[in-house]
């Protein structure tokens, strides 16, 4: 089954590439393009597609708000686009809702790569700069605040909700824990049911948010299991 994507770049000609380069898949193909985030929102909302790639900075409505309104009204993934590996919208984005961020000069392997993840559900942010992009968001203004469903984890589903803030895959956990990665599964679902989140980045971000996992716990997260 082929997957959809809607790509939103305000540059007519990285816009361009980015679609070239996902119609030259087999199994995938552009539902849409649109050039400011207002658009964007309006377009996913029409094709319904499984993946949309957002640009972070674009007019009428920047990608933060644009993926804001695509989770709350569609199953679309968001994956977001940026020049910087530590834009400053970036964490926000992924506060929004996003399944990830990619850097735009990203290898052509990786951009089609995280299309393919998100597209199946699974999670990613560019594993080199995740702990530098939260340790940063814990730095300049983040606090902990009371984040639903955290004070419902049981004591398991808290220690796997800190092995995903470290970037461990399910078989990670698994070795770490001692326990079977279709457990480890098992838990994930639930931990992620419990917070209400639709995916692994989502429930790093409640992790951080609610002072469960601090800047400098753990290893480096970015891995999607």
């Amino acid at each position: 089954m082929s997957c959809g994507v809607v790509v939103a770049d305000d540059q007519a000609l990285v816009r361009a590439g980015f679609c070239r380069l996902i119609d030259s898949e087999a199994d995938m193909h552009v539902l849409g393009e649109a050039g400011n985030g207002e658009d964007a929102v309006r377009i996913v909302r029409a094709t319904k597609p499984d993946v949309a790639l957002l640009d972070i900075r674009m007019p009428v409505m920047d990608g933060i708000e644009a993926t804001r309104q695509i989770v709350a009204t569609t199953s679309t993934r968001v994956v977001i686009l940026t020049l910087f590996d530590l834009d400053d919208y970036v964490f926000a984005a992924l506060q929004a809702g996003a399944s990830g961020f990619l850097l735009k000069d990203a290898p052509t392997d990786q951009m089609l790569s995280a299309i393919r993840v998100a597209a199946a559900g699974d999670a990613l942010i560019a594993p080199s700069v995740t702990r530098r992009l939260l340790d940063e968001f814990a730095q300049l203004g983040g606090r902990s605040r009371t984040v639903p469903g955290v004070a419902d984890l049981t004591g398991r589903e808290r220690q796997v909700l800190v092995h995903l803030a470290g970037g461990l895959s399910n078989a990670e956990i698994a070795a770490a824990m001692f326990l079977g990665e279709a457990t480890v599964k098992t838990h994930v679902g639930r931990v992620l049911a419990k917070l209400g989140v639709r995916d692994r980045v989502q429930a790093v971000v409640a992790a951080y948010e609610s002072g469960l996992v601090r800047p400098g716990d753990g290893a480096e997260p970015g891995r999607a299991g």
